[in-house]
């Protein structure tokens, strides 16, 4: 009987999990979709429902928590100021995770974590912005 087992390790310790979820939240809060493994696309949907649920609440001690877990500030703010109000109305279930197949390397079960009523533009729109910027300072 698994009683008392709340969550995956996924053969990390505790500090690597830490590592590895601060780092997922983010980018699934910057890209609103990212594609990982079926395991951890499952874990990461019970950090990041709170995590939404704390940018809801909007007040200081929530933007605090938020930033003691996620590591950059933009994540902090995107969470605030984007997703908060725009989750407002609803009662949880701010993520869905789709199975995507296998990886082929290693036939990992692979899947797709996204937001519900996600901004199709957000992803990799840092990334164009960058490679804008770039372009722009060579000329």
């Amino acid at each position: 009987m698994r009683h008392a087992r709340g969550y995956r390790r996924l053969n990390r310790t505790h500090e690597h999990r830490k590592a590895l979820w601060a780092n997922m939240a983010g980018s699934l809060i910057e890209h609103e979709q990212i594609k990982t493994t079926l395991p951890k696309a499952k874990e990461l949907r019970r950090i990041i429902e709170k995590m939404v649920t704390l940018g809801k609440r909007g007040d200081l001690h929530a933007r605090r928590q938020a930033a003691a877990q996620l590591k950059q500030d933009i994540h902090v703010a995107k969470l605030f100021d984007v997703l908060g109000p725009r989750y407002k109305d609803r009662q949880g279930g701010y993520v869905r995770v789709l199975k995507a197949g296998f990886r082929y390397g290693d036939m990992a079960p692979m899947a797709i974590i996204e937001f519900v009523d996600r901004d199709v533009d957000a992803k990799g729109a840092a990334d164009r912005a960058r490679v804008a910027a770039e372009e722009a300072a060579e000329e």
